[in-house]
């Protein structure tokens, strides 16, 4: 699916590995959509929230 995020500690934006969609709390008790991966540079974890479906 090839996902772009920030990575904070190399301070670019990379394509995400090993991706895959996650359910966060929001606010008021909603459940906000967003996509987890890691770094394929540094090894970090990187997260990019998504909109609604």
């Amino acid at each position: 699916m090839a996902t772009t995020a920030y990575c904070v500690k190399c301070k670019a934006k990379r394509e995400m590995k090993d991706e895959k969609e996650i359910s966060m709390k929001g606010k008021g008790g909603t459940k906000r959509r967003a996509m987890t991966g890691i770094c394929p540079k540094c090894g970090t974890k990187m997260f990019r929230i998504l909109g609604n479906k």
